[in-house]
């Protein structure tokens, strides 16, 4: 922690704005607990964490003001990321430090997060943090020196990638694995992550926590783990907002034309290309908008429905006219294709 604290601090004090998300908590509380080992039920790993999120911010207040740099401790659930108003307010929160020059430390919000509206892990939190923050770099820390083109402890023949420019070939390459015995995340969960910030226009850096000098190596841009280039088309954030923090309420199933013409077309979906909807949602709530061919179904994308599910089931296949009499107050478009966003 002292090496990688004194990195981040020399970037901060060379007039970087840095954020450090932070894994950890559950496992500081555990050193304090008379456990054997790791919990699994949900309220253990909460009470653990309520016990280690103090004890880890205050160990790294500690090596910060060593360094002469102010801390912040910064907690955030999955709901901070979905609701677009508490975004902004985290938003706003960061920009804030960063004008006062402070390192905001990160963990995601063990104590009150349940199981069904996690992360996952930390490395989703530091994508979306990166997003929010509208980062240039983003480096994640491994236990290994970035990735493979398959599981190095178990395939000799496995070879390094130093870079990645091409997410085609992505699909190709094993990339699962798990994390340690007492914290959670994988080199999958980093892939992910890594789509996700590059998406945004950042770059990511995915290397060894343990190499010497390694964050300081990764923003000078030297060869270190794996580096991945960002993607040349870039969406507005909140398109990245919509398709990486806004979790889906529901599904809409559409026919072929509605299928196209918002795969291709870039138009907005209305009453009349919709088949059938799944699923209880309010208007104003994030849908996945699905394509079902010959029984194999294919997601086009997501996007803020205008209609509440009841609504939809109501006017689904009817022209616009027919709509506007029987809700006369609605808008004409479900999906207004400025708040729809394509799957990949």
């Amino acid at each position: 922690m002292a090496e990688r604290v004194r990195e981040l601090a020399l970037l901060a004090r060379e007039g970087n704005s840095v954020v450090l998300v932070s894994s950890g908590a559950i496992s500081c509380g555990l050193g304090a607990l008379p456990l054997a080992g790791r919990p699994t039920e949900t309220v253990e790993l909460q009470a653990a964490s309520a016990v280690g999120q103090g004890r880890l911010f205050h160990r790294y207040s500690e090596l910060f003001g060593e360094e002469g740099v102010t801390t912040a401790q910064v907690l955030l659930t999955s709901f901070d990321i979905a609701a677009r108003s508490q975004y902004l307010n985290a938003r706003n929160t960061l920009m804030k430090l960063f004008e006062w020059d402070i390192v905001p430390v990160i963990n995601e919000n063990d104590t009150t997060s349940a199981d069904e509206i996690r992360y996952g892990d930390n490395d989703f939190l530091a994508a979306q943090v990166a997003i929010l923050a509208k980062a240039g770099m983003l480096i994640l820390l491994t236990d290994t020196d970035g990735l493979y083109t398959s599981d190095p402890s178990k395939d000799p023949g496995a070879r390094h990638i130093e870079e990645v420019s091409d997410w085609s070939l992505m699909r190709e390459i094993e990339a699962g694995g798990t994390g340690s015995a007492v914290g959670s995340g994988g080199m999958k969960s980093k892939v992910v992550a890594a789509e996700m910030a590059t998406t945004a226009n950042i770059e990511v850096v995915i290397a060894s926590g343990f190499r010497k000098n390694v964050i300081t190596a990764a923003a000078a841009g030297e060869k270190t783990g794996t580096r991945f280039l960002p993607m040349k088309a870039s969406m507005s954030s909140f398109k990245l907002w919509l398709k990486y923090g806004r979790p889906s309420s529901g599904v809409v199933l559409v026919d072929a034309g509605a299928a196209e013409a918002l795969g291709r077309g870039g138009k907005s979906l209305l009453p009349a290309g919709i088949v059938a909807v799944e699923g209880e949602f309010a208007a104003g709530e994030a849908v996945d908008v699905v394509h079902d061919e010959a029984g194999q179904r294919r997601v086009i994308g997501k996007g803020v429905t205008s209609y509440t599910a009841e609504e939809l089931r109501r006017i689904k296949g009817m022209k616009s006219h027919q709509v506007t009499k029987l809700l006369p107050h609605v808008e004409e478009e479900v999906i207004h294709r400025d708040y729809f966003v394509l799957e990949d």
